[in-house]
């Protein structure tokens, strides 16, 4: 059992700090923390990013999936704050915000971005909590059909 708060660490690839402060800090309103030429520490909503400049091309994905990371507010008001944050520093939407499973225990709000390095950020607020982690029994997930390919 754990006794302690734990925060969630992710890092991921940037091509330059500069840019990524404008979008992380300014744009998003994480804080920064430790920096250097090739790294940045934010705090996203009290979880640890770091971005890590790369001279690897960034390519822009063919798709939200597989690879994406994101927020879930327990809150609709912070979700719609976000959101509307989003349009006031013209971020852009990489996906429009929408609505997802409606009428049904799935259903969330959601809406996702794309940072200047192409890494996709989704934005969630779940109408029912138990569907964030439960809801065993039903299996939509996704926007994608289940194929061959996807399923292994």
């Amino acid at each position: 059992m754990l006794t302690s708060t734990v925060l969630f660490h992710l890092a991921f690839p940037v091509s330059n700090i500069s840019d990524t402060k404008a979008y992380y800090v300014e744009g998003l309103g994480c804080t920064s923390g430790r920096e250097n030429a090739h790294c940045l520490i934010l705090n996203l909503y009290g979880h640890q990013l770091v971005a890590h400049v790369t001279t690897d091309p960034l390519e822009p994905p063919k798709s939200i999936y597989p690879r994406h990371f994101g927020l879930i507010f327990t809150a609709e008001a912070d979700w719609e704050r976000l959101r509307n944050q989003v349009g006031q520093q013209q971020l852009g939407f990489f996906h429009p915000p929408k609505n997802r499973f409606q009428n049904s225990l799935l259903e969330h709000k959601t809406f996702f971005l794309a940072d200047p390095f192409h890494n996709l950020i989704e934005i969630k607020y779940y109408r029912h909590p138990e569907a964030i982690f439960g809801a065993q029994g039903y299996d939509a997930i996704g926007d994608r059909p289940v194929t061959e390919a996807s399923s292994g």
